[in-house]
């Protein structure tokens, strides 16, 4: 069995530029491979054609939000089981439910957590530890 695992690719769904860069820096040094897209029209394009093995959602975007990307993904055979974490500033717990309620597989509110937690949560939903 090969013990060097494939390079597993994520795809960051966020709009602020600032932000994705600190994020797409930090991923790679992680030893992920990366594709950033700013907009949820773009997020559902690129994840048909890269095939991500997880998707880390931002929620407020223009064109279409996260939580109808998430729903969009869910119902499409190619990216029904795709990880998708979303990472995002709303904290309601209606919002959270709407998510869990769409099949996200994790939810991170960005004001709570540090770069740091949010590798390890990526992580773990690739089952890399």
């Amino acid at each position: 069995m090969d013990i060097i695992q494939k390079q597993k690719t994520i795809l960051l769904v966020e709009d602020d530029d600032k932000l994705a860069n600190v994020y797409e820096t930090r991923l790679q040094a992680e030893g992920f491979k990366t594709k950033r897209v700013a907009n949820g029209e773009d997020a559902l394009s690129t994840a048909l054609q890269v095939k991500p093995d997880l998707i880390l959602l931002d929620v407020m975007m223009p064109k279409v939000s996260g939580f109808d990307v998430l729903d969009i993904l869910r119902s499409t055979p190619e990216t029904t089981s795709t990880k998708i974490i979303m990472l995002t500033a709303l904290s309601q717990e209606s919002d959270k439910q709407r998510a869990k309620d769409l099949g996200v597989d994790d939810y991170l509110i960005k004001s709570q957590v540090l770069i740091a937690d949010v590798v390890d949560r990526i992580k773990k939903q690739l089952g890399i530890e």
